[in-house]
């Protein structure tokens, strides 16, 4: 029997040793688990808010173009009422599934600012279907909703720890008023 209180030390050695092992190697897994878990989330956050970003612009862009039709945008693409009804309609309709999955798996700031963006491109929506003509008006809207798409995109990057990002305020050049066809014989250029 002295053998093996001899060799007693060196066994609960080995014991404590895989136990030590085994115990690194489950923490390991966890916290990979875990990591992988979040990235996942964030990945599918990220989408989820891209998605709501791109149907909500589409019916922003709708809205721009029907304004340029009614003369208080300067869109070069300008859009009928008649003709933007159903395209409004189909936008309004991708637009609903997707507002669900934001506030499903959106943080709370950024479903409020959601909110807020939407509201505004609603309330842009309502001044085209009384087809108001009034450039002052329109250019207001234009600015909250450009603001409130802002902060929407500041309250994304700050969810996801993300690095702040473009202002999305670029300057356009004017529209010329040039025409499109060089001038003729015994006319001046422009």
């Amino acid at each position: 029997m002295s053998a093996f209180w001899q060799q007693l030390p060196a066994l609960l050695g080995v014991v404590i040793g895989a136990l030590g092992s085994y115990l690194a190697v489950v923490r390991s897994d966890r916290a990979r688990f875990q990591r992988e878990r979040t990235a996942r989330w964030e990945e599918r956050r990220l989408a989820v808010y891209a998605d709501y970003a791109r149907t909500l612009k589409q019916s922003v862009t709708l809205a721009y173009r029907v304004a340029a039709h009614l003369g208080n945008d300067p869109h070069p693409h300008p859009l009928t009422p008649a003709e933007a009804g159903p395209l409004l309609a189909q936008a309004a309709i991708a637009r609903d599934p997707s507002g669900e999955a934001l506030i499903m798996l959106g943080s709370p700031e950024v479903v409020e600012r959601a909110r807020a963006w939407v509201v505004v491109a609603l309330e842009m929506e309502a001044f085209l279907r009384e087809e108001r003509r009034d450039p002052e008006a329109w250019q207001s809207l234009l600015t909250r909703q450009r603001a409130a798409r802002a902060d929407y995109y500041a309250a994304v990057r700050e969810d996801l720890a993300l690095p702040p990002g473009h202002t999305a305020r670029w300057s356009l050049p004017a529209l010329s008023a040039t025409p499109a066809t060089p001038p003729g014989p015994g006319e001046p250029a422009p």
